[in-house]
Parts: structure tokens; sequence; C-alpha cells
């Protein structure tokens, strides 16, 4: 499947957005791990800002970058949202409230719990009513995801938003399911037209070994959404690329990044 990347977004320990992280991703500067800021989305009316979680607001920020800078109404986009663990911290106090006291859950709490809530707000946010996809594919969701949105552009000539994110997960949960820092990625990916964006090719192998993800591999190899970074890296500096994101079944989402004969 070939499609465009039009806009990026990113968000995460050391990465205050894409335009500022690139100098660490191509190796410039040094990688200097650091709190996430989670901005307030400002799109939102203030009633359902108030009601973001920590990680919707991660969520929506690299997807409001990814936008910005593909110059495309965010309303007229469809919408791929990929996260492992979902919110997290919303269901951990969930289960805190049930599992002592009179078992009472806070209403704003249940509204957040739902696997779709980061994709949710972002339709409030953008006014849109198209199509939108919210999927979890364990460790596998960055490339699972990015599979869908690729399929939805080809198959559909539509442009697509898709963002993978992920948050730490409270105590107790965190001891089942380590994830370190935050850390979001979001692409726009438009249908392949010579002279948009930079050339993605994204297609489907028996296996493939995972690209090397450099100074940032603990990174990678710490958040499930961080499976991104090879491709971060090679977009950042501009570079063709093959990359290959196993799967857990034995396959393997193959990234080409860029074409031959067209300059990046």
């Amino acid at each position: 499947m070939r499609c465009r990347i039009a806009g990026v977004g990113l968000l995460g320990p050391g990465l205050p957005g894409w335009e500022a992280s690139r100098p660490v991703l191509t190796g410039e500067v040094p990688w200097e791990p650091g709190p996430v800021a989670l901005p307030p989305p400002a799109a939102l009316p203030a009633t359902e800002r108030r009601r973001t979680s920590a990680s919707v607001r991660l969520a929506l920020a690299a997807a409001a970058e990814a936008v910005a800078a593909s110059g495309l109404p965010a309303g007229e986009l469809e919408t791929v949202f990929a996260s492992s663990n979902g919110d997290g911290a919303v269901v951990g106090a969930i289960l805190e409230a049930l599992s002592g006291g009179d078992g009472a859950i806070s209403p704003t709490q249940f509204h957040n719990s739902v696997h779709n809530a980061a994709a949710g707000y972002w339709g409030i946010a953008a006014g849109s009513m198209r199509p939108s996809v919210s999927l979890g594919g364990h460790d596998d969701s960055f490339p699972t995801g990015l599979l869908q949105a690729a399929a939805a552009v080809v198959a559909r000539g539509v442009p697509v938003l898709f963002c993978a994110y992920d948050a730490p997960l409270p105590p107790p949960l965190h001891a089942r399911r380590p994830t370190e820092a935050p850390f979001a990625a979001a692409l726009v990916l438009v249908p392949d037209v010579q002279g948009v964006g930079t050339p993605l090719t994204v297609g489907f192998v028996e296996a493939a070994e995972e690209g090397p993800a450099g100074p940032l591999a603990a990174l990678a190899a710490g958040n499930p959404a961080a499976r991104a970074v090879p491709l971060l890296r090679a977009l950042a500096a501009g570079r063709a690329a093959r990359i290959g994101l196993p799967l857990a079944d034995g396959g393997a989402v193959v990234l080409g990044l860029g074409d031959p004969g067209e300059a990046m």
C-alpha cells in the first residue's frame, strides 16, 4: 500500500514536539529524558477540556501538531487511534473505587474509561463526523494501527490522521504491565500524489527484523507507542529507509520510507 505522510506530531520525554525534536532524532543533539508537559486541548470547549485525562491530552497534543503541519482541515480527516493500555490511569482509579468504600464510580471517570475516549474528544474538538477507528494490539498497537490507517487511505482515497499513544499505568497495574514515560506519535496520511508529503509504503510479510532505534532504544523498548521511533528517526533525517516491525503472530509490518526517484 502506497500513501504519503503530510504531517507529523510527537510528544514524549525529551521530545517536546516534532520540529523541536528533529535534532535529537537525527543524533545531532543528545537525548535527555525529562518530564512530559501535557497541554490542555485548546480546541475543546472549557467543560470538555476539564474532563480530559492525561492520556487524552497526550494523544490530542500529538494529533493536533500533525494536523497543523499537514495544512488539512481537522474535521475532514478520518482517524485511527491506537493504544496498548488505553487510559490506564482512569481504569486504575475505577478499580480502586470498586474495591473500597461504597464502590461509587465518578461519572467522569466512567465516561473516560472507554478505549475510544481520545478519538471521541478529538471528534468533538475537530467538529468531525468522519469515520474513526480505535484499536489496541498490546505491543503491536503502533504497527497494526498504521496498517489500518494506510488501508483506509488506499481503499477510500481519503486523508487519515493516525495517532499512537501510551502512558504509564498506576500501581498495582504497572507491575503487570510496565510502561515507561508517556509517548505519542501522530501522522497525517494522504493518497499517493506526486510531490505531496513523504512517500510511504506499508505492507505485511511473514517475518522481519525491527529497525534500530539508536540512542532512543530504551524509549522504544519501554512504551509500545514508541515503536514509532525508527520511522521518526528516518523521517527526521530525510532519508529512505526500510523498517520491519515484528508482530506477535510471527509476521511483520514493513515500512518503506521515501522514493529513490523523488527528493525528500
